[in-house]
């Protein structure tokens, strides 16, 4: 399918349409990070990155569920390996999903836990075949503590069955994410479907990238991408009187930055080295400081454009709506909100 048909079919949908849904799952778009031994892509890095920049630019509601599912199919190595077998080798292609929130609750039960609890935030929940979630572990009622004394927290992965979809996704932008929240009754998961972010069972080079990095670097070029086509709707506009270049250039340096950093991440896995807890955090600086730079300049050129960027048919509203609902993620806040997307 041609990429401008794609972008034409996604314009204004409070949902992902089928055909467009059947070209991601034709182009196993789902499965970019899953290695070639379980069906997916096994994409390096920086060809992921470059994927899931295109997709935010033609669509940003593609490019961002595209991110944060393939992502969430990623902890396909996080699973232990006949749990791993089971799900990417048969014959359904699992689309994960889900709450990084922690918003409920384990009770150990035999082999398994009983799941109780209310989620939000689950990127593309129409869409997913399995839900993942966070929530605290409890024995006899009490919460199982750590050293420190704070609850411990695991990772758990439901079937679709096992949840009730809230549909209470009601933004301005991102509206075919479909952002919904979801909840849990009672209902018990076996114990090796719980998991642990960067504990891996499968050996290729991109499950040697800390989980903290990764989400980093998937969900800035999104802001980059969403970017990019702003400047190019606003171009066709034509008011600019020289006022985008100082966008262009922004956009030209986020690329070039995290190109970079994802090179030399991508270097680092492959000669096993083990990235310093010290970069990560320096990436997540750069990151944010980045999309804080992005959405300002955005702010700037926003009122030279004239009512078209105001209208909402315009391809330019919506991709101003699908940005500024995506800055109201928490990983980038300068604050850290808990109650943002």
């Amino acid at each position: 399918m041609h990429m401008h048909k794609i972008s034409e079919l996604c314009f204004g949908k409070a949902v992902l349409p089928e055909p467009v849904l059947q070209w991601v799952a034709k182009e196993n778009l789902w499965n970019l990070w899953v290695p070639k031994s379980h069906g997916g892509l096994e994409v390096p890095l920086i060809d992921g990155l470059e994927t899931l920049r295109s997709l935010a630019k033609l669509d940003g509601s593609l490019g961002w569920t595209l991110t944060l599912c393939s992502g969430a199919n990623f902890f396909v190595g996080n699973l232990q390996k006949e749990v791993a077998d089971e799900l990417f080798n048969g014959n359904i292609t699992p689309i994960f999903g889900g709450s990084g929130g922690v918003f409920g609750t384990a009770d150990k039960v035999g082999n398994g836990f009983v799941i109780n609890g209310t989620w939000k935030y689950a990127t593309g929940a129409p869409y997913l075949t399995h839900f993942t979630l966070n929530a605290k572990i409890r024995e006899n009622g009490i919460d199982v503590l750590m050293d420190d004394g704070s609850p411990v927290v695991r990772s758990f992965l439901l079937k679709r069955e096992q949840v009730e979809i809230i549909h209470d996704w009601k933004t301005m932008g991102l509206q075919a994410t479909a952002t919904d929240s979801f909840k849990v009754n009672s209902q018990w998961v076996d114990g090796r479907h719980c998991f642990v972010y960067d504990t891996f069972y499968l050996p290729q080079p991109i499950f040697k990238i800390p989980f903290s990095a990764f989400a980093d670097l998937t969900l800035w070029v999104n802001y980059i991408g969403m970017a990019e086509r702003f400047l190019e709707e606003a171009e066709r506009i034509g008011n600019d009187n020289g006022m985008l270049n100082g966008l262009q250039k922004i956009i030209w340096h986020a690329i070039s930055e995290c190109m970079r950093d994802a090179q030399y991440i991508q270097s680092m896995v492959l000669e096993v080295q083990n990235i310093p807890e010290a970069y990560v955090e320096e990436i997540h600086q750069k990151a944010s400081h980045s999309v804080r730079t992005l959405t300002n300049e955005i702010i700037q050129v926003f009122p030279i454009l004239g009512i078209r960027a105001s209208t909402l048919d315009h391809p330019l509203n919506q991709v101003f709506r699908d940005y500024f609902t995506a800055t109201q993620h928490h990983i980038f806040s300068p604050l850290g909100r808990r109650n943002q997307l």
